[in-house]
């Protein structure tokens, strides 16, 4: 089924595309075959979308009982010590399915899930080395809960991964593929809009749509006056926030900073606002809002994405460094309190002459959040 584009942009654009394809699939609750370079497979569903038909389906074409993948995050929160050991390497861990129970398995992916006494800690099995890790990187880039349901393609008759999967109408992607995708993405911006767009309180400023080349979400540069390229340029990365940018939620502090970087720019006379399209911390609205849920019951914003199963923070970087060169900015002011990005942006080959403070007042809604970038992501207030 996988079949790349006749005209491929750029050398990524199979990268780009199989992987796309696979995330839709898994977005709609169908199965994906996952190979590697030695020939092995894996038959692989979102475990968030698990149903009785799909694990039917499951067993059926491989003839194997699929197993449950959890980030090791995810696995520590379920009360495994299995998972310790794992946590520092990034590791996946498995677990035996002793019952066939759609909704158990999409509760041991979801902490936002009623759990009962039913929902014990299962046994932890030997899953495909790489094809694993691979499986669960397709759930977030499809930006659902980082757990899979995997089974492993059967010995006999020997054929391909691929093959196998053509034979039975299914998508296949690879999983060097899987591991490339966030950076090819990256690699691939191309400018596709460019116009004026007067703001409240910076009236001479523009907006520059960069799209990736699967053809995902575009970020957005925002430019305030006009910025000379030979000087460190007045910077800001934002992430999308839908909840505090566009609903003046209370929870964050995401409005207030992106309103402000945009007065302060318009004060100094130019700047600009990298709008990057990772949610979240990159998690995605519906995550978000499922680390929502947990906070409102005790966690912190850093304990509510672990929980989740995700890292504390799960932003890429590349994309901001691309565009700035796309704009022909080398030297940049960043407006930030969070070290990592400074770090982030010279590692893609930004220069970062100045670290601008970049804070505002806290709320009854949202001071434990501030404390905790604070004291926990090492932000600098």
């Amino acid at each position: 089924m996988q079949q790349p584009a006749k005209h491929p942009k750029s050398p990524d654009a199979a990268v780009l595309q199989t992987v796309e394809r696979a995330l839709a699939e898994l977005r709609r609750g169908a199965s994906v075959v996952l190979h590697d370079w030695s020939g092995g497979g894996a038959l692989v569903q979102a475990a968030e979308e698990a149903t009785p038909e799909g694990l039917a389906a499951l067993a059926k074409l491989t003839g194997t009982e699929p197993m449950l993948l959890l980030t090791a995050r995810r696995a520590q929160a379920l009360g495994l010590p299995e998972a310790e050991g794992l946590i520092a390497s990034g590791g996946v861990m498995a677990l035996a399915l002793e019952e066939q129970q759609a909704e158990s398995i999409r509760a041991l992916a979801d902490p936002t899930s009623p759990q009962d006494s039913a929902l014990q800690p299962r046994q932890v099995v030997a899953a495909p080395a790489g094809l694993d890790v691979a499986a669960v990187e397709l759930t977030k880039l499809a930006r659902l809960l980082p757990a899979a349901l995997l089974a492993p393609l059967p010995k006999q008759p020997v054929q391909s991964p691929v093959a196998w999967a053509d034979a039975r109408d299914l998508m296949a992607v690879s999983a060097a593929n899987v591991a490339e995708y966030r950076y090819a993405a990256a690699r691939g911006l191309t400018q596709v809009a460019n116009a004026a767009v007067p703001l409240a309180g910076a009236e001479q400023a523009r907006i520059v749509a960069f799209r990736p080349d699967d053809g995902g979400m575009e970020h957005l540069a925002i430019i305030v006056g006009e910025p000379k390229a030979d000087e460190p340029v007045l910077l800001r990365l934002h992430s999308e926030c839908f909840t505090g940018d566009l609903l003046g939620s209370l929870r964050c502090d995401c409005g207030d900073q992106l309103r402000g970087a945009i007065q302060a720019m318009a004060e100094a006379g130019a700047g600009i606002v990298l709008y990057l399209m990772q949610e979240g911390r990159g998690i995605g609205l519906v995550n978000k809002l499922r680390a929502y849920t947990l906070q409102d019951g005790g966690a912190d914003t850093l304990d509510a994405n672990e929980q989740l199963g995700f890292d504390a923070d799960e932003r890429v970087y590349l994309p901001a460094a691309q565009m700035l060169h796309h704009l022909g900015f080398r030297k940049v002011r960043l407006m930030t309190n969070n070290p990592q990005k400074v770090a982030a942006l010279a590692r893609f080959g930004i220069a970062v002459e100045e670290r601008v403070e970049h804070s505002f007042p806290s709320n009854a809604h949202n001071d434990f959040y501030l404390a905790t970038k604070a004291a926990r992501f090492g932000h600098l207030f």
